[in-house]
């Protein structure tokens, strides 16, 4: 299982995330990934740096590490321009984009209206993720953010489906159907969590802003 750590992003300048990008890589860890949002949810006045601008800048820097968004969302530009960003990426770092793709839901409402966007019904968010994935699905990893049984019927044998904090179990039944990520913030046992999730088939664990990164090196060294 491949483990991954989200940068914090939430700040006005990115000297703690190509702080925390340096760390990963010290410690043996394959990517970082970034969230895509205009704002942290329910804190509108906070910065939100753009993810792939961020992660263009780390995946220069850092070239031992794997890169992506988590998720990005199709809602955000069309479908064309988020092509465009992944491949954009990829140029910069050839082998290493993780195309992670979602659908947004309600809960991202007011970010889009906040900057004159619209949220479009969810079939048509589902048809224009169907879009993202047919067009880069042969070029890189591509992962969909888990939500209604109509998206993740989106995933199979080579697109990987992301859950995010789902139970070990979730995890287990959804990797006998095809590739499985886990993303989420970090359980209490860290790793015995970490043991978790690699039994259930998980192939990757991508923990949100703040995990301990000596405790995934320690894992990573004894797995």
């Amino acid at each position: 299982m491949r483990l991954g750590v989200v940068l914090p992003t939430f700040r006005d300048d990115l000297d703690e995330a190509f702080t925390v990008a340096r760390e990963c890589e010290e410690s043996g860890l394959d990517g970082v990934f970034a969230y895509d949002h205009l704002w942290p949810m329910g804190a509108r006045t906070r910065p939100a740096l753009s993810p792939f601008a961020v992660l263009a800048a780390v995946a220069t820097r850092f070239p031992g590490l794997s890169v992506g968004p988590l998720v990005a969302r199709v809602g955000m530009v069309g479908v064309d321009r988020l092509v465009s960003q992944f491949r954009t990426l990829a140029s910069l770092a050839p082998g290493r984009v993780v195309a992670a793709v979602g659908t947004g839901d309600a809960k991202s409402r007011d970010e889009l209206e906040g900057y004159g966007l619209t949220l479009a019904s969810a079939e048509a968010r589902r048809a224009q993720l169907a879009s993202v994935v047919g067009a880069l699905r042969d070029e890189m990893p591509v992962w969909i953010g888990a939500g209604a049984e109509a998206t993740n019927a989106l995933a199979d044998a080579t697109v990987a489906l992301n859950l995010w904090d789902a139970r070990s179990s979730e995890v287990a039944a959804w990797s006998r159907r095809g590739p499985v990520t886990w993303a989420g913030p970090a359980r209490e046992d860290l790793e015995a969590w970490l043991d978790e999730l690699g039994d259930a088939g998980a192939t990757w664990a991508v923990f949100a802003p703040g995990v301990d990164l000596s405790v995934l090196a320690g894992w990573r060294r004894g797995a």
